[in-house]
């Protein structure tokens, strides 16, 4: 069995944003709620040898909700990763707090134990766009990118596309001219999806208006093809160097039926190990 990635679920469910498609909201709680768990250690010490053994090199903090809001958690996450000298360590947050003065000190912690790359969640390049998906309080983010580098960390930009934001192959153009501006190490770019049942009518009902339809997702994809060299593909998951800049064409699958390849695998506080958010029954432990 093959692994790429180990995701790491920090925090509860809590979020600062409030994202109209929020894929949290749309997929069972498995256990997550808004009461801070008790980590099962014993259960993550197996989780993380099993993703030593089958060659995972990436570990990526996650959450059901923000995981910046418990910033002390994400250092204990941190120290226990330290034994297991995995090479690229990863967090997924929206950013709101990391422009706050007061997480210089969290950052810099974590970049002592080993955190390499933080992946800001973005619906656009336009400050203001941002804004209305997440909340007023979303940073700028050439001056928060310039922060963290200034730290010694890589950025990617984790662009979900949407119908009236980055929806179709201009503003994608544009969308990498910007990441080259702001100096973004990598820029993923990945069409919405909604789990085949929603735990939240509302939101999906609000994400399957904003889907972009398959014809302008083509467009994009011709648009990378002919601008960009192709550096490698894995599944469904496309890289390109586009003048420059990496850009990543991914997909939301978590699992692949007609393989034992795991595109992930998620710890969860609560000791459970997990290779997909969506169906309850994918559980390892």
């Amino acid at each position: 069995m093959k692994i790429q990635t180990f995701s790491i679920v920090a925090g509860t469910a809590l979020c600062n944003a409030h994202c109209p498609y929020c894929i949290s909201k749309m997929t069972p709680n498995q256990g997550i709620n808004l009461a801070k768990p008790r980590i099962k250690w014993r259960n993550f010490e197996k989780a993380c040898r099993l993703a030593q053994i089958s060659g995972v090199t990436t570990v990526l903090i996650t959450g059901k909700g923000e995981p910046t809001l418990y910033p002390n958690q994400i250092t204990q996450f941190l120290g226990h990763l330290n034994e297991y000298s995995f090479p690229l360590i990863e967090l997924q947050t929206n950013g709101i707090l990391l422009a706050r003065k007061d997480y210089k000190k969290h950052l810099k912690k974590w970049y002592d134990l080993g955190l390499t790359m933080i992946a800001i969640s973005i619906v656009h390049y336009a400050k203001e766009k941002n804004q209305e998906i997440f909340n007023q309080n979303y940073p700028d983010l050439e001056e928060l990118t310039n922060r963290l580098h200034r730290l010694g960390f890589s950025i990617r930009l984790s662009c979900t596309i949407l119908k009236g934001y980055t929806g179709n192959a201009n503003e994608i153009e544009k969308l990498i001219e910007y990441a080259k501006r702001i100096r973004a190490e990598q820029l993923s770019i990945r069409k919405l999806a909604v789990p085949l049942k929603s735990e939240n009518k509302q939101i999906i009902d609000w994400a399957k208006k904003h889907i972009v339809d398959e014809n302008e997702m083509e467009k994009i994809k011709k648009f990378l093809e002919k601008n960009g060299n192709k550096l490698l593909t894995s599944g469904d998951t496309m890289l390109y160097d586009i003048n420059g800049q990496n850009v990543c064409l991914t997909d939301a699958l978590t699992i692949n039926p007609e393989t034992d390849n795991l595109r992930q695998i998620i710890f969860f506080p609560d000791g459970h190990l997990k290779f997909d958010w969506q169906f309850k029954g994918a559980t390892l432990i």
